[in-house]
């Protein structure tokens, strides 16, 4: 009885150490694909904030066109054909959540009249690096994001003087905001750009 009992012992050994083994490949699976989780949703924040922040800047560089066009009354004309630039902004913000952009193609702006889009792609800084998944050493996350400047505004426009220069601009804007615009003397574009024009996260 006491050499099967041995016996017994020493066959339920290796079938142990599999069972060891097996539970800890399985606990490092799931450390490996929850830390590839996590730098996936940290590399998608990096790509939304960027594509905000290029947006942004894309609003505050419409600031001389979009003044310029008032007084002969070609508003319509600068918002069908304008320069979206914005890129610059979206650098710094994917650097600062831990990302870079990823290129070619890391950010790239969408003319739309009305509604332009800036698109960025990024890549986290950080590797999966998991012993269980093969090649996860050079593994990073990546994710893109896209943001929309909308125009959310009609408007009427008054000549005063019967010279062919608009002396007044009423904006009736989304929500009721109404606002007045003088082209001889606007207000400070930080105040009224965001009355104006709407930045926003929009599916890719």
């Amino acid at each position: 009885m006491i050499g099967r009992s041995r016996n017994d012992a020493g066959q339920a050994f290796p079938i142990y150490v599999v069972m060891v083994a097996g539970l800890l490949f399985l606990v490092f699976a799931f450390f490996a694909v929850g830390k590839a989780s996590a730098l996936r949703n940290g590399a998608q924040g990096a790509a939304d904030a960027a594509a905000l922040a290029a947006a942004n800047e894309a609003r505050e560089n419409f600031e001389a066109g979009f003044l310029a066009s008032l007084p002969e009354d070609l508003l319509e004309a600068y918002l069908q054909s304008h320069p979206v630039i914005g890129c610059h902004a979206a650098q710094g913000l994917a650097s600062a959540n831990q990302a870079d952009l990823n290129m070619p193609g890391g950010c790239v702006a969408i003319p739309g009249g009305y509604r332009d889009r800036i698109k960025v792609n990024v890549k986290g800084r950080k590797p999966v690096d998991s012993s269980v998944l093969p090649g996860s050493e050079k593994t990073v996350a990546k994710a893109s994001a896209t943001a929309v400047i909308e125009f959310r505004c009609s408007w009427t426009s008054v000549d005063l003087n019967e010279d062919s220069i608009r002396d007044i601009f009423f904006f009736t804007c989304e929500g009721g905001q109404m606002l007045e615009i003088r082209p001889s003397s606007p207000p400070p574009w930080s105040q009224v750009s965001k009355i104006l024009y709407d930045v926003h996260l929009v599916d890719n």
